[in-house]
């Protein structure tokens, strides 16, 4: 893959939307990550004396109803929230980008069997899903994983059946099909590469309503659980004490809507930059 031109490389530069968005992504993806290996304080271990304390030089955003720092609480949940959302995202992806390609390819029964599923399962919310699968297996951060990436397969599906409608009638499609390509090899080597960049902002965007997904599925106790944490759970925790210690529920609550302001910007920038069109658009823009 050739480098961009530098003129090119400028304007990926200067869009504000995809580097304010990325930039602020992956520092709370560091803030994250930063947890695996070191907290300020262990979350496992609970200090009722020291329960609901303000920000201090010891604690600086205070700490919680059962002591236990909120710094170090909002690493650690950032971290499950990432996790959960990200995986999610790859579940509907790997099974979803297929499944679309499969069915722009084949067409005729296959492609009306595929839209069917896909129609199926767009009828049940991921907290549907989520309240099916915990009443078999029980209530976990992995089954919310397993939830919400059942509910992004059609997602993904959709976006890949129509990008790949949108190449199927170009020339060196037909190229390829004259040249002795099954449909399947087709979309492998030729249409999958060319929609790459549909599916890297849809996974943008999802990833984003993975963390609210993730936060609303901890939030009614359908996902992460105790002593692990996340944020959705960190508001759960606090809606008890919410007209006493408010900054218990805002401060996830808040970080959650950064989090999502970030990648929805980040997703922005992103389609801007690879959606063909719109960098046509903007190019001429600039040149009036």
């Amino acid at each position: 893959m050739t480098d961009l031109p530098a003129p090119e490389k400028r304007v990926w530069l200067r869009h504000p939307s995809l580097r304010i968005g990325a930039v602020a992504s992956l520092v709370f993806l560091l803030v994250g990550f930063v947890s695996i290996a070191w907290v300020p304080y262990p979350i496992e271990v609970i200090n009722v004396g020291a329960a609901m304390q303000d920000p201090s030089p010891a604690h600086w955003l205070g700490t919680d109803h059962l002591g236990r720092d909120m710094l170090s609480m909002i690493m650690k949940g950032t971290l499950t929230s990432f996790v959960v959302a990200a995986i999610a995202v790859a579940i509907g992806a790997l099974i979803g980008v297929p499944l679309g390609l499969a069915a722009a390819a084949w067409g005729g029964p296959a492609e009306w069997f595929i839209l069917r599923v896909n129609d199926f399962l767009f009828a049940f919310p991921a907290l549907i899903i989520a309240i099916l699968i915990t009443t078999i297996f029980g209530p976990s951060a992995i089954n919310a994983m397993i939830a919400v990436g059942i509910f992004n397969i059609p997602v993904f599906a959709r976006v890949a059946r129509g990008g790949a409608l949108s190449l199927k009638t170009l020339d060196y499609v037909g190229a390829a099909r004259l040249a002795g390509m099954g449909p399947i090899e087709i979309a492998r080597r030729h249409i999958l590469p060319n929609i790459a960049s549909l599916i890297i902002v849809q996974a943008t965007i999802q990833l984003a309503l993975g963390i609210l997904a993730e936060a609303s599925l901890s939030y009614v106790g359908l996902g992460t659980q105790p002593p692990a944490t996340s944020l959705g759970l960190m508001l759960k925790d606090a809606q008890t004490y919410a007209l006493l210690k408010p900054s218990l529920a805002l401060i996830p609550g808040i970080t959650i809507i950064l989090i999502v302001v970030a990648l929805n910007l980040a997703g922005d920038g992103l389609r801007d930059q690879l959606d063909p069109k719109l960098r046509r658009l903007g190019g001429a823009r600039g040149a009036a």
